[in-house]
């Protein structure tokens, strides 16, 4: 984030030209007679109370700042808890610079003075403990340049004040959470009263039936037929149910959204270890799709807190440069776990494409395209407009502390940009305008869901003319990465990839760059769909591919660290790494589907197609939006640095797991798996 673009001379005494413009150098009244008298109460032998919480609530120098600790926080609650006779305490961070360290200050003034006054207080030297400053400068043994210069401030309101677009976005999160809730109430008390009707009718039943039994005894012998007997049972139960329903709800559109959005549908096949793939099969897929997911948690986990929220950035920085184990964890290979997702995303959408246009008498009409467009919409929109709507309104509500500067303008983005996540295009804007930045990679999957259509199009024209096209979007792809990268001198490796902002806005997040994957997910997912034999003749074909497999996904992960340094030239080995390592991951990732499917993965399809990663899968995109959620709040949240250590970060990266497939699930049956059921035909 950047800090400000304007940098002035801190503790300039405001003298010569300073004092040029005397009203813009002007503290406000209150603001001077409340810091004059905080100033004075601590100066004395024994201050108030309120005057020590406020002096004890400034952020003071610690160890290690040759390590990065270079922040100083200060105590961002105690400071509020401060309570003086005419005013109270006031958390503020001031932005410095001393040479190419960067750092802020918590600071507690009145609550009368805002940021503007804080900065003339800052910059006239007025918060002094006797001959000391209260913000004193980083000492020339640690850094070479003694003299500060002041970036920007910023204060935290005490009191929280939502305007009426996040007031707004509340409310909208409300109404989708209250709308699945009324509807389970709603078919309890319709289920209750289909038992209360049942119950005296099938008692009366009984009773007939055991008079007729008695009788019949007497007379011939013989006992009425069970069968039929359970079969006007189930009958009655069926009447009643939908004779209640009709009261209550006598239009069939209402029916089927309240059975769509009440829990004892949606909740019902979360933890069935049946296929959550649509149409069956290919049940390796959910071992891909959670530990994929579960990668991307744990660099979202290990990346978040790296970029302003640790006292020891620099340890942590030369340990993940030196150690290759680290590659795994937060290197570029972690993200390699997106373009498995693409790969699954393109698959699938060929194969559902493909089913539709066999149930509509093999036509690929436009009317097929646009309801293929609509289910895709209706796939992913509730959820992610509910996740953007969330966001903004927990910045609203929440009081954040010290380490929240980071996210602000992300966030506050939202506000100007929200038209882009409903356009999905979001991916398209300049990633620092991006409303909820994580939610990039929906844009980009539907922008390359739209291609399938045409695609599958060509495949059915020509297959001359399919190949030709695929092949010559898969070498442009290629090609623009690998372009982008030279021109650009772009990194492959972070942490150098958290200071690019050209690393993200020129490649990380485009449809040219990122295409490669998805469209390799189509090709096999219509081969998939089309073969009519095995792939694999002989088992020694099947020992190559795996041997190239893995030697693909080594090299593909060995190279990022091999490559970590940011070029300082066009650098021909960076630029053919970064046009080729998305699309041969995705190729050896189809190898593991097609080896899986064909029967030569052994043990690995075995594991893949565990029936425990199905539940976790049919929760996977809700995990997705949910999990920077947390970890964003859990930053938010902190008033002192993270200490990097590999059990802390581990411990955040369960942490973080554990909260998000409990709200995963929870978001999924309330908001996302609704409109997946809900159908707007007639019955």
């Amino acid at each position: 984030m950047a800090l400000g673009r304007v940098a002035f001379l801190l503790f300039a005494a405001c003298s010569g030209a300073a004092l040029e413009d005397k009203q813009a150098f002007t503290v406000s009244q209150k603001c001077t007679e409340d810091t004059n008298t905080f100033l004075w109460e601590i100066n004395q032998d024994r201050p108030k109370e309120y005057a020590v919480l406020m002096y004890d609530a400034f952020g003071k120098m610690g160890s290690n700042v040759k390590g990065g600790n270079a922040n100083r926080p200060g105590l961002l609650q105690q400071c509020r808890s401060a309570h003086g006779t005419a005013f109270s305490g006031k958390y503020c961070q001031v932005f410095l610079r001393q040479e190419k360290v960067q750092y802020f200050v918590g600071i507690c003034v009145p609550d009368s003075c805002g940021e503007d006054d804080v900065q003339m207080l800052v910059l006239c030297g007025g918060l002094r403990l006797g001959q000391n400053s209260l913000i004193p400068p980083l000492p020339p043994i640690l850094v070479n340049q003694s003299t500060q210069e002041m970036i920007m401030t910023h204060c935290l309101s005490n009191a929280i004040a939502p305007d009426a677009s996040e007031v707004t976005c509340l409310f909208v999160c409300c109404v989708m959470i209250a709308m699945p809730l009324a509807a389970t109430l709603f078919t309890a008390v319709m289920r209750w009263q289909q038992n209360r009707e049942v119950r005296p009718t099938a008692e009366s039943a009984a009773v007939n039936t055991d008079l007729h039994l008695y009788g019949t005894m007497k007379t011939n012998g013989s006992s009425g037929s069970d069968a039929t007997s359970d079969t006007s049972e189930d009958n009655r139960r069926y009447h009643v149910y939908h004779r209640t329903a009709a009261r209550c709800f006598p239009q069939g559109c209402v029916q089927r959204c309240l059975q769509a959005f009440s829990l004892q549908t949606t909740s019902r096949d979360v933890f069935s270890t049946s296929s959550s793939i649509p149409g069956g099969g290919y049940s390796s897929l959910n071992g891909i799709r959670v530990l994929s997911l579960l990668w991307i948690i744990c660099g979202h986990s290990a990346q978040f807190p790296v970029i302003n929220n640790l006292d020891n950035y620099k340890d942590w920085k030369e340990t993940v440069e030196s150690n290759p184990l680290h590659v795994l964890t937060i290197s570029g290979p972690v993200f390699l776990a997106v373009d498995t997702f693409l790969l699954l995303g393109g698959l699938l959408s060929a194969r559902s494409l493909l089913g539709s246009i066999d149930r509509a008498e093999d036509k690929l009409s436009l009317s097929l395209v646009a309801n293929y467009l609509l289910k895709r919409i209706k796939r992913i929109q509730p959820l992610h407009l509910f996740i953007m709507c969330l966001t903004i309104g927990l910045i609203s509500v929440i009081q954040w502390g010290p380490y929240w500067f980071p996210f602000i303008d992300s966030m506050m983005d939202c506000k100007t940009y929200w038209w882009a996540n409903v356009l999905l295009i979001s991916n398209l804007l300049p990633v620092h305008e991006i409303c909820v930045p994580w939610t990039w990679y929906l844009s980009l999957d539907f922008q390359c869901y739209a291609t399938t259509p045409l695609l599958v199009y060509f495949y059915r024209l020509h297959r001359g003319v399919f190949v030709v096209v695929a092949a010559g979007l898969l070498l442009v792809t290629t090609v623009a990465s690998a372009v982008i990268t030279a021109l650009q001198q772009l990194p492959v490796f972070q942490p150098s990839t958290l200071t690019s902002e050209n690393y993200v806005l020129s490649y990380y997040v485009r449809p040219h760059t990122r295409y490669g994957p998805f469209l390799i997910g189509i090709l096999t997912g219509i081969y998939l769909t089309t073969k009519k034999d095995q792939l694999l003749k002989q088992k020694w074909h099947a020992a190559l591919g795996w041997f190239c497999c893995l030697s693909v996904m080594a090299a593909v992960v060995g190279l990022a660290f091999i490559l970590r340094e940011t070029p300082a030239h066009p650098s021909v080995p960076h630029a053919l790494y970064q046009g080729l390592h998305r699309p041969l991951w995705a190729l050896a990732v189809t190898w593991i589907i097609l080896a899986c499917e064909e029967g030569y993965a052994g043990f690995i399809n075995s594991l893949l197609s565990l029936g425990f990663w199905v539940p976790l899968s049919s929760i996977s995109f809700a995990c997705y939006l949910t999990h920077p959620v947390f970890i964003i709040l859990y930053i938010g949240l902190q008033e002192t640095p993270i200490h990097y250590t590999d059990i802390n970060f581990m411990y955040l990266f369960l942490g973080h797991l554990l909260l998000t497939l409990v709200v995963g699930y929870v978001f999924s049956v309330l908001v996302e798996r609704p409109y997946l059921l809900l159908k707007w035909s007639g019955p």
